[in-house]
């Protein structure tokens, strides 16, 4: 059976994509999508991906968003200071025994990003 190699991208709607492109690129570190050949696109470092649909009445992430991003971060508490320096609270902190540890914050479009330290 062929299988996909990996996630590919995520593509979502957005009110002002420039600006969120922006706050992504700027916040997270992820490059936009490239748009020429001199651009470089956003390469992840090898790990664990979860894929996994949730029931449609779940209460993890908002009832009007049909999605949440989850990134993996090397340290989550360096990352929720550099948040915390540029004005970007995290919430939720929390850890998961054997999983890891996540927190969460909101993209300037309320979009739910969990951000997620792995367990060694």
């Amino acid at each position: 059976m062929q299988k996909v190699q990996g996630f590919g991208g995520f593509f979502f709607r957005a009110n002002d994509p420039e600006g969120l492109t922006k706050w992504y690129q700027d916040h997270l570190g992820i490059n936009p999508a490239p748009t020429n050949m001199e651009m470089a696109p956003w390469v992840t470092e090898s790990g664990v991906t979860v894929f996994s649909p949730f029931d449609a009445d779940t209460d993890y992430f908002a009832a009007d968003k049909a999605f949440m991003l989850n990134f993996r971060v090397a340290d989550l508490d360096a990352m929720i200071t550099q948040l915390k320096s540029a004005g970007i609270g995290a919430s939720d902190v929390s850890e998961m025994e054997g999983i890891g540890r996540f927190a969460r914050i909101h993209d300037p479009e309320g979009n739910a990003i969990e951000l997620w330290e792995p367990a060694s």
